[in-house]
């Protein structure tokens, strides 16, 4: 007699799969991921702005993406965002997966009636990725 087996992976089964196409798009709905940020702004297709939002000007000034700004997220207001039209996409990034800047910021914006997506990786994964980072 054989005893069937099942893994951790299959102990519980798999959701159908337009359940699972509308759950990955969901995700991709609100995030992106560093090689699709580097690679729109490495081919001239940027059209979003691409937000650093943890760390003060300092922590900016040691190490961030090139062409990034920076808007520490509590800062983020109504105000702040004068300078961008109503529509703009911003993408948000922190330090990495360890910091909640970037979930903070995307609150705000979204708050703002703004549309974000994060930068899933942040400052770490951008560099695990092997991108580099520009000083002020």
């Amino acid at each position: 007699m054989s005893v069937a087996t099942t893994s951790h992976v299959t102990e519980i089964p798999a959701g159908p799969p337009q359940a699972a196409a509308e759950h990955f798009e969901r995700l991709l709905a609100f995030e992106t991921d560093c090689w699709d940020v580097h690679e729109s702004m490495k081919n001239g297709s940027q059209d979003f702005v691409l937000l650093h939002v943890n760390d003060d000007q300092s922590g900016f000034d040691a190490g961030h993406i090139a062409g990034a700004t920076h808007m520490y997220h509590a800062t983020i207001t109504e105000e702040a965002l004068e300078a961008y039209p109503p529509e703009t996409q911003f993408v948000v990034y922190c330090a990495g997966p360890h910091c909640n800047a970037a979930d903070k910021a995307g609150a705000r914006l979204a708050r703002l009636g703004r549309p974000v997506k994060k930068m899933i990786g942040g400052k770490s994964g951008w560099l695990e990725e092997g991108f580099d980072l520009v000083t002020s």
